[in-house]
């Protein structure tokens, strides 16, 4: 057995994902005390609000939640009228969704409460910290995708 320990706490995959969950948490607890909404339900909500009609593949990729994960929700939120199905003439294997009237009402109310919550997460910070976290973080998700893709370890992040 080696000596050799990890840390978590100073480790960055395990920080980035301890504040991904906690902040998940916190923001899931207002819509789901609001509309019942799990975390899943609220990320299809928010990508067909943002990007309107678009496939249920298309959810999975932008919001990066597993195939079953999306179709569940889909189907929860289609129970409950707030997403709708449209099939693809073109491809029938597929189909388009996208919000309801109700699902819009949903969607319209949250935005507010969303952006607020990132505003207060925020504050504090200076506008050139709030920047400065931005580029950071675009940096992690391209540096992120790369690893994802298979890149070379060895080589250095490109600025």
């Amino acid at each position: 057995m080696s000596d050799v320990k990890l840390e978590l706490d100073s480790f960055l995959p395990y920080r980035l994902n301890v504040l991904a969950n906690v902040v998940s948490q916190a923001l899931s607890g207002i819509y789901a005390e609001r509309y019942g909404l799990g975390i899943p339900e609220w990320r299809v909500i928010a990508t067909l609000g943002q990007f309107g009609s678009v496939t249920a593949k298309d959810i999975g990729a932008h919001s990066h939640m597993h195939k079953t994960k999306v179709s569940r929700a889909v189907a929860s939120l289609m129970r409950r009228r707030l997403v709708q199905r449209r099939i693809n003439r073109q491809d029938l294997r597929e189909a388009f969704l996208s919000l309801t009237r109700e699902g819009h009402i949903v969607y319209s109310d949250l935005v507010p409460i969303a952006r607020r919550f990132a505003a207060d997460l925020s504050d504090g910070f200076s506008p050139q910290e709030r920047d400065q976290l931005d580029l950071l973080l675009t940096r992690l998700t391209e540096r992120s995708r790369g690893l994802l893709a298979g890149a070379d370890l060895s080589q250095p992040v490109a600025d």
